[in-house]
Order: C-alpha cells, then structure tokens, then sequence
C-alpha cells in the first residue's frame, strides 16, 4: 500500500486508542503529515523500537507494540519452552499503557508476563530478567529523548540488549505480522487472574539494591562526612530507587528539585530531559545557589544515565561523561588497590568513542582494559564472556561517554542508581581527605595529563534526514579528508569495511570489532574524530578528542576541529 492507502485502512481500523483517532482526523488532507507517518515502519533494530508517539507506521502506538510483541513472542516461543518475559516502563506519556498491551499479547501467545508494580528503572529491568530466568525483557522508553518519543527495548535471557542475529529474526516475525489484528490479544485482568500476567514482588526489588549496595568501597565514611546533594530525577523513574540506595549509605542530606521530583512524561521543566545538556539541568543549579551542596546529581528518563555539578570558584560546573567515568574508574581501582579487594587479573569496559585517559589509569593499576563499539550492550556482552568462563569477578566497572556507567555484573545494562551510589560515596571520600571532586579532577590530570573529548550531534530528521545521513557516511568512505582543523589524518579506521589505512603507506589492516557504520580518523598531535549515525535517534553524531598541556591549549584545539568538521558535513 502507499501512504494514503495506509492512512485510509487506519482511519477505518485503528479504533482502540481514541487519541489515535483525533490525530488521525487533524491530519486529513495534509499529504506531508501523512507521509511523515506512514513512509516507512519504525525499525527494529538491537534496541528495539523507537520513534514518535502517534498515529501511523512510523509511530509508537498501541498497534506497533503489539505487532513488536507478537514478533518477539513468536520469537521467544521457538528458542524456549515455558517461557516467561520481564517488562518495566518509564515516566513518558503512554509507557504504561504500551507496557500492559505487551504483557497482554505475551500472556495470549502463553509466555508469562512479570511486570513492575509501578515505573522503574532500565537497570532494574535488566535484574528482574536475571532474578526470574526470563527468555527476554521489555523496557518502555525512550531514554532521554523529548516529550514526543517514547521507545521499546527489548532484551536476551543474560539481561544485556538482544544480540544482532535474535534481534533479525525478530524483525521477520515483524514483519510477517498484520498491523491490524495480526497480534494475540488476551484481557489484562483476565491475564492478571489466571497468572499469565504476575506484578514483580517487592523482593525483587529489595534484591536489587542489595546488590547496588555491595558495589560499595568506603560506605561506611559517608554518613559522617557530611556529604549535601541536590538530585533531580527530571521527572523520571529515578526517585524512589536513588534516594533509597542514598539513604542506605548514609547520604542524610539529600534536596530534591521539587518541579521535576515526580512522573511528569511532558517534562514541562526539561523539553531535552537528558543530563548531558546543562538546560535540563537548569532547576538544579538554581537550586544549589541557595542549598550550595557539595554535588548536583540528575538521572534520566528512565535512570540509566546520570550527571554531575560541582562547586567551583565560578558557580557549578557539569562534569562530563568521560570525566565522570575517569574519575570512578580511578577512585575504584586505586581504592580497591590500597584495601586488597582488587580481583586477581581485573577487567574495565569502555567504548570506542570514551576517553583515553582510561587507558593510563589501567596500566597504572594493571587493569586490562578492553574496546568495544559503542552501545553499553557490548560492555554488557563482555561480562557475559567473563561469566561464561566462570570469571565474571574480574570485571570492576565499565563506561561509555554517555552518562552510562555499571559496576558490578548483577545487571547487564548501565546504571545511573548504582553510579549515583558510586558517585556520592566517592564525594564523601575525598571530602573526608579535604579534596572536593573539581580538585579530584585536577589531580587527575596532573598524574595522567590533559584529555579533553566532546561531542557534536547534528539532526538529521523524516524521510530526507535519514538519506542525508546515509550520503554524508557515503561520502566520507569515497572522499577521506586529508586533514580536519589543520591537523593531518594518519589513520582511517572504516567498521563497515572492517579496515584501518595508514594514510602514510597505504597499508591496511583488518579491524577485529563486529561490523558497525562507524569511522574514525586518528589525526596528529594524539587528536581524533569519530562519526556515526545514531541507531535510535534521528542524529549523527561526531566525537571529538583533544590532548595539552592545559584545558585552555585542549579547549582552543578542540574548537577549531569541530568546527572544520562541521563545515565538511555540511552543517
């Protein structure tokens, strides 16, 4: 069918969701509406669905849920008997009711349904797979992205993001599945009644934090150092698990930014909810002007990523993501160094786009370090290897410049509750020792040197986004450049081809990473640049690194280089 023609069969068929049917109508006549809506499916990919939430195709709604979840049950039907699947949500608009249409085509397909009680976080999710020996997960969220997206991920038995190869089948069964009436539907109450649908018990719960609560190192020093916080859970599923996992360490002064405190999916006081903008940080800081606490924490959506201020001579500052995991990746290796808890042959995750500076701190404290592409599953997917040979032990934190950051193998996924955790306690130690984190910072860098590693996303969004991303990648594969902001480019690493060309001998190598649309330029002076589309937003994406002597002389490189870079996109 064409777009009218689909418009036309949802105008008749899609009938059980009443707002559906008032946008449906507002758009009559409006062929670029209606295109936008029914140009394409939403994609399937290893994170499952993303997208708007409406009418039409390339919507989240209740009819592309079910078809997703038809898709998986027919899925997970195959790969298991007597299957069950764990399902959470967020705070966005509609998360809960997307989640209950899940659990009631899951219970009609008869695979059981365990469901949180209330919204929670996607880190808790991850557990609940774990703690119930589930054949998959379902988390309802778009993470940090505006008001008007809201997403559905799906995860493996391991807890960790569903691999590649399950992700392709599930894709076919999607596709084999008609938008209307194509997916099993049983009554949710019915369901709830006859154990096909189970809400999650408070144990779970409490089971969780417990095993936040042992990636502790010097709990027992913040109940009396006198730690101040100022949290905001932007209006997400952070609140009750943050603040409880803080009370149990001993953190008592604990202010929340009362606007963003409870669910609120319209997130009237962030539009952008994402603790990597300083706009969405914007009440809190305000809020540290008068309460002036030691730290600032925000988490996300739905608590998988957090963000830090601090006071400095000029206010409070944000951290950034790369800072933040040096900075913990330093406290626990040195920390668990000096107290004799470090695992014989310890192991750190990050990603391809996070910072170098790691790779100093793990050979300061001999600490392998391992590479993955970006994506906090392959972080999840190399404590699976570790646990596979008995050894998951050796694994003491990974992170990606993103916010995301995990310690401990209990969940496969990052988690800003134990980061928070992480974070505070960390605080508190180096307050004792009369060292604020900004002075932590700064110690840092005078043992490892100057890192700087920033970020550039260009929005890309509809029909004629999505082919400008795909041309702007072509175009780099055919034209490399020869230099970005005046520095020369040695090496060109392509994940699609899985190749790396010295630019000065021609000489390639085979890259051993899975294939990913990814490409790096390493360039002069320790610089580098590294592109890709994202797979869940409508955005690539450009990282940036930059090494001096000082942050100024990184800063002033750093500016120059994406500016030029901007300017060969096109942007």
């Amino acid at each position: 069918m064409n777009e009218k023609e689909l418009y036309s069969l949802w105008c008749e068929k899609a009938v059980d969701d009443p707002d559906l049917i008032t946008e449906l109508k507002s758009v009559e006549g409006d062929d670029e509406a209606i295109l936008d809506r029914f140009y394409r499916d939403l994609e399937f990919g290893t994170g499952g669905l993303r997208g708007v939430i409406g009418a039409g195709t390339y919507r989240m709604n209740v009819y592309t849920v079910r078809r997703a979840t038809q898709g998986l049950a027919d899925y997970v039907n195959k790969v298991a008997s007597d299957a069950s699947v764990a399902i959470s949500y967020d705070s966005r608009i509609k998360s809960d009711v997307f989640a209950k249409q899940a659990a009631c085509v899951l219970a009609a397909n008869g695979i059981k349904a365990y469901i949180y009680p209330e919204l929670m976080p996607t880190p808790m999710l991850s557990y609940a797979v774990r703690a119930h020996k589930c054949a998959a997960g379902i988390m309802v969220t778009a993470s940090h992205n505006p008001a008007k997206y809201n997403g559905y991920k799906v995860y493996g038995p391991d807890g960790c993001q569903l691999t590649l190869d399950a992700a392709e089948i599930v894709l076919k069964n999607i596709n084999n599945v008609e938008m209307f009436g194509g997916a099993k539907l049983m009554d949710y109450n019915e369901a709830l009644n006859s154990g096909m649908i189970n809400i999650i018990s408070r144990k779970v719960i409490d089971d969780y934090l417990d095993e936040v609560l042992k990636q502790g190192i010097h709990t027992d020093l913040v109940k009396s150092s006198g730690l101040k916080v100022v949290y905001t859970p932007l209006n997400g599923t952070g609140n009750k698990p943050v603040r409880a996992i803080l009370e149990k360490i001993g953190v008592e002064k604990v202010t929340v930014v009362p606007e963003q405190e409870y669910p609120n999916g319209n997130f009237d006081t962030c539009p952008f909810p994402n603790p990597e903008i300083k706009e969405a940080l914007a009440l809190g800081l305000k809020l540290c002007e008068t309460e002036k606490p030691d730290l600032l924490l925000a988490t996300d959506p739905d608590c998988d990523r957090v963000g830090i201020a601090v006071p400095s001579d000029n206010g409070y500052v944000l951290f950034s993501g790369n800072e933040v995991g040096a900075l913990l990746l330093e406290y626990i290796c040195s920390e668990r160094t000096k107290l004799g808890t470090m695992p014989e042959n310890p192991v750190a995750v990050k990603t391809i786009v996070s910072t170098d500076i790691a790779t100093k701190i793990c050979e300061e404290y001999g600490v392998k370090l391992i590479n993955v592409l970006t994506g906090f599953k392959f972080i999840g997917e190399q404590i699976g290897f570790l646990e596979d040979r008995g050894e998951e032990k050796r694994y003491i934190f990974g992170f990606e410049e993103s916010y995301g950051y995990l310690a401990g193998s209990y969940v496969r996924d990052k988690d800003a509750v134990v980061a928070s955790m992480l974070i505070c306690e960390m605080a508190a130690f180096y307050r004792t020792k009369g060292i604020s984190l900004l002075q932590a910072r700064e110690n840092m860098y005078k043992k490892y040197g100057v890192y700087l590693h920033t970020q550039s996303s260009f929005v890309c969004e509809g029909a004629s986004g999505m082919e400008r991303m795909k041309e702007i990648m072509a175009d780099l594969r055919a034209n490399s450049p020869a230099e970005i902001g005046g520095l020369k480019v040695t090496k060109v690493e392509d994940y699609i081809a899985s190749t790396c060309v010295d630019t000065a001998t021609g000489t390639k190598t085979m890259l051993t990473l899975p294939k990913s649309d990814v490409i790096a330029f390493t360039l002069t002076d320790g610089a580098s640049v590294i592109i890709r589309p994202s797979g869940t937003e409508p955005k690539i994406k450009a990282y940036y690194t930059t090494k001096g002597d000082t942050q100024e002389a990184a800063k002033a490189l750093e500016t120059k280089l994406s500016a030029d870079f901007a300017k060969k996109l096109g942007f």
